[in-house]
């Protein structure tokens, strides 16, 4: 009894650990992106709106602890620490005005629990992503008790000599 072994047979590819679970079609890929962008604000661009000398047309909540206010904070942001939404809300915020939360960065899930109790509340919400380590990193000025300050751009961060990123 004679077998063959089929000679055009390829072997499977190795598995290809980005494609291990396949992309998304384009319409949910289009639609899960928009959402993104729905629920967040970039920190250039916030800086961009903030530095353009018209009214932004959002309230900028800085969510942390009076000790990392005092630390340094963006420039015209509101403090409302995400334990005092419920109760102060109301008195400080028009729902009719978008609102922009942040909080320390991308470890830190504070912007976003203050966006979820903004949004709970019925207003309209998205979240800076980075917080304010994003904005220091990209060299955007923060205020302090002593006043203004504003540190070097992070180069893996913001292209050195530049405005923004380009994207």
């Amino acid at each position: 009894m004679t077998t063959t072994q089929p000679t055009d047979s390829v072997a499977p590819p190795a598995a290809n650990a980005a494609l291990r679970v396949p992309p998304a079609s384009p319409a949910a890929a289009a639609a899960y992106f928009g959402a993104c962008l729905a629920f967040h604000a970039d920190v250039s661009d916030v800086a961009a709106v903030l530095a353009g000398g018209e009214p932004p047309g959002f309230v900028l909540i800085d969510s942390r602890s009076i000790e990392s206010w005092d630390q340094g904070h963006l420039p015209g942001a509101l403090h409302l620490p995400t334990a005092l939404i419920p109760e102060q809300a109301e008195k400080l915020l028009d729902k009719s005005v978008p609102v922009v939360t942040y909080c320390w960065g991308p470890g830190c899930n504070g912007g976003t629990r203050a966006a979820l109790a903004l949004a709970e509340l019925g207003y309209q919400v998205k979240e800076m992503l980075g917080g304010i380590e994003y904005w220091i990193r990209e060299g955007f000025e923060v205020e302090t008790r002593e006043g203004h300050e504003r540190r070097a751009a992070d180069p893996l961060t913001a292209p050195v000599g530049a405005d923004n990123c380009g994207c």
